[in-house]
């Protein structure tokens, strides 16, 4: 089976908050459980007692609560969270009001903010009343394109009082790629800053901003938050105000936190539109809420006071989790720009400054960091770090080792996946269990996980589908205008009706764990042989001269081969010796089928917007198919260098 890498010591075991709430739960309930693993069962198994009792410990903030917890349960779509419960996101957010810090920002080493519970709800306030003077009522659509600023996570509050939707692009994006997401769900108010910083540069964009608003026609005001500068020209950008002119006739009250029905909409999020327009997911309340405070209490161990921090924009849906963090009583520490600064150590700088609890970032910065052999033990104090978060696409198990050996030797080190599509997880951490090396370390309480073989049966230690078979509260409401439910039911429910099917392609371990080989449609099938993308990174960007990689099946004599793209180090050029060494590690740890029939060497790797590699883009381009929605892709420019290649020809 393997020793761990890190265990929990008792004490910290003891002091968890997961503990308490299963001893809690076990004398509520008459349980006789002890071990992790009933525990679990028990979630999945009685959810109505589960989440009551999650409600409970957490302290949902609610004028009613009603009878029922869950109707219709054995629907999915269909089943009803308490139905008759009536709340307020944003109330839930802002339970706090006194001087602590709620907020710390870095923009860089540009830029820094520090706002406390007390400022934060006054400032929520009176952008409440601005925005309900502004017209907006319950329901109506409030966007921001934003870099990840405090004011970010004000203007989402504010519209959440309201009963208002909020959505959010980072400013990244293009013009067409705003107007892709926002031109479909018609705002009536936009948040934007003058610009942001990346990388030590200054880059403006307002200019985009005006033309973004001049094409939505529905908006009533534009609210332009000072970034690089106090002074400039808003003068062409449509209905604009700064956000200091937008809430100063308004003075800080108690807010009138609208009470709203458990999926009253919260959030519309969108998919990754590499194949077509996005569609925009629609999330409730309720259920972002609930899933959010029992995977920050009970899987990442969050307690009042904690300091956390999540690597993200404001266009994944990591910005979505980072802020619910507030819930729990935590201090959200805030970054914005590039995390390579001071040679990829700002992070820890900030981690060292801030006393964080929590680190989130992304696996692709782990690999990064651990190549440039960076040594954050060595240079910082990260005494208070005690965990480390990880997503975006999968840890491999080198960068399990380099964590427990050149970042802190005592931490939790937790992979976890889900998606946009449930605004949170299927797979994550906890506190009280092991980590084993290149394995996330359980699946969600209160969620049904299993892994289905290609027949659609149940399987644990084999390769195969991720599937959640029993409803949960954070399942999208749907999509937008898509009445009839039909593209939300194509999307998760076609595959085999009432089972959410998520479309990773998985393993389930005998300790309960999960490893996770890439994504279903990105899965390889040489010779009818399935083979898991990761299964290929995880060797080819172990070797010093390989940066990053890309892997395909290309159809080829009425099959399909392996065609593998590696970005090397700069200077370096593929020659056949390269070639070999890197075959030669894929053969020596896989199978020869993982084996690529043909390796090549390109400049730049196209991804999205939040840093996942696109490999279906890269099918497409090679097997000469239009990619429907390059916008959407962070650098589309990349994607030149998969075209008409000759080598692919023979």
């Amino acid at each position: 089976m393997g020793k761990p890498l890190w265990e929990p010591s008792q004490a910290r075991i003891a002091g968890a908050n997961v503990t308490a709430f299963a001893r809690a739960a076990i004398r509520e309930w008459g349980l006789k459980f002890n071990t992790y693993p009933d525990f679990y069962r028990w979630t999945v198994e009685c959810p109505e007692q589960f989440w009551l009792s999650l409600w409970e410990y957490a302290g949902v903030k609610a004028s009613a609560r009603g009878e029922h917890v869950l109707l219709d349960g054995e629907r999915m779509p269909g089943a009803q969270w308490f139905p008759e419960a009536r709340l307020n996101f944003a109330e839930n957010l802002l339970r706090r009001r006194d001087r602590a810090d709620a907020m710390v920002f870095w923009g860089e080493d540009k830029v820094e903010q520090r706002l406390s519970h007390a400022q934060l709800y006054a400032d929520v306030s009176r952008l409440s009343q601005a925005l309900r003077a502004a017209g907006v009522q319950a329901g109506d659509r409030v966007v921001g394109y934003m870099p990840n600023l405090p004011q970010t996570i004000m203007a989402m509050l504010a519209a959440a009082s309201i009963g208002a939707i909020w959505s959010s692009c980072s400013p990244d994006f293009g013009v067409q790629g705003v107007l892709d997401r926002f031109g479909q769900i018609e705002p009536k108010v936009l948040f934007v800053a003058d610009g942001y910083w990346y990388n030590g540069k200054a880059i403006a964009t307002l200019e985009r901003v005006a033309d973004i608003a001049r094409r939505l026609p529905t908006l009533a005001r534009v609210v332009v938050v000072p970034y690089l500068s106090g002074s400039a020209d808003i003068s062409g950008v449509p209905n604009a105000l700064r956000m200091a002119e937008f809430i100063a006739p308004y003075a800080a009250r108690d807010i009138a936190f609208a009470q709203l029905p458990f999926n009253h909409p919260l959030y519309i999020m969108y998919s990754s539109g590499t194949t077509g327009v996005p569609k925009c997911i629609v999330h409730g309340a309720g259920g972002t809420l609930l899933q959010h405070l029992k995977e920050h209490q009970l899987h990442s161990d969050v307690k009042p006071g904690d300091r956390l921090f999540y690597f993200t924009t404001c266009g994944w849906m990591m910005w979505n989790w980072l802020a619910s963090g507030l819930a729990s009583g935590a201090t959200l520490l805030l970054y914005d720009g590039s995390p390579f600064i001071r040679r990829g150590a700002i992070l820890f700088d900030f981690a060292e400054a801030e006393r964080m609890t929590h680190l989130g970032t992304s696996a692709k910065f782990i690999d990064a960091i651990c190549k440039i052999k960076l040594k954050p033990h060595k240079t910082h104090n990260l005494t208070k770090l005690r965990a480390i978060l990880s997503t975006g696409s999968p840890l491999a198990p080198e960068s399990f080792d380099y964590v427990y050996r050149d970042i802190k030797a005592d931490l939790c080190l937790s992979s976890i996946s889900g998606g946009t599509d449930i605004v949170s997880c299927f797979v994550l951490g906890s506190p009280v269990l092991p980590v084993y090396r290149g394995e996330i370390q359980c699946r969600g309480l209160g969620m049904k996980v299993e892994v289905y073989d290609e027949h659609g049966r149940p399987v644990q230690g084999k390769k195969g589908e991720l599937v959640c078979t029993r409803p949960f509260p954070s399942m999208p409401i749907g999509f937008w205008n898509d009445a009839d439910g039909k593209r939300y039911h194509e999307a998760y429910f076609a595959k085999y009706p009432n089972v959410w099917c998520h479309g990773d392609y998985v393993e389930l371990t005998e300790r309960g764990g999960m490893i996770i080989y890439g994504r279903s449609d990105a899965v390889l099938n040489p010779g009818g042989v399935r083979i898991g993308t990761a299964e290929i990174y995880r060797q080819v960007e172990q070797l010093d001269e390989v940066l990053e990689s890309l892997v395909i099946g290309q159809e080829w004599n009425k099959d399909v081969r392996v065609v593998l793209f590696v970005k090397l180090r700069e200077g370096l050029t593929l020659n056949d010796a390269l070639i070999e060494k890197i075959k030669s590690r894929i053969r020596d740890n896989t199978t020869p089928r993982h084996v690529p029939a043909k390796v090549l060497q390109v400049a730049d790797i196209p991804r999205t917007k939040s840093g996942k590699i696109v490999e279906l883009a890269v099918r497409n381009v090679v097997h000469g198919e239009a990619v429907k929605n390059a916008e959407a892709l962070a650098n589309p420019e990349a994607l030149a260098y998969y075209e008409n290649r000759v080598e692919l020809q023979s």
